[in-house]
């Protein structure tokens, strides 16, 4: 690969990562419904490996923007408890999944998921 292809690739990446942690910082979440179809198609990482990729991207940018909302007052300690039971089952049984279902199952349940939010926020 040449200096430029791999300058080029280096800015991709770059900007990509800035786009998802704007994503995830502006909306409290959602920086792996955009990482995942960049990882997929821009950086051409498989499917399994862009959804465990877009997992350790998202932990330490979700730490960041929480110490950032926890320092303005803005997060429900309570809630934030029983919630992180469930979310901690739940990424335990992801994880297990993504491992064990093919690609095409994943590909369809990620798209299904997108649909279901996007048509979800229109109203």
């Amino acid at each position: 690969m040449s200096k430029k292809n791999k300058a080029k690739k280096w800015i991709i990446i770059i900007f990509s990562g800035m786009l998802i942690g704007f994503i995830n910082g502006f909306f409290g979440g959602g920086g792996g419904m955009i990482s995942v179809p960049l990882l997929e198609k821009v950086l051409k990482i498989d499917n399994k490996k862009s959804h465990a990729t877009a997992m350790a991207v998202i932990f330490p940018l979700s730490i960041v923007s929480a110490i950032i909302y926890g320092l303005n007052t803005q997060i429900d300690w309570l809630n934030l408890l029983y919630v992180t039971i469930g979310v901690s089952l739940g990424g335990i049984l992801g994880a297990f999944l993504l491992n064990k279902l093919n690609n095409k199952v994943i590909r369809i349940i990620f798209v299904l998921v997108m649909l279901s939010a996007g048509i979800r926020m229109l109203f």
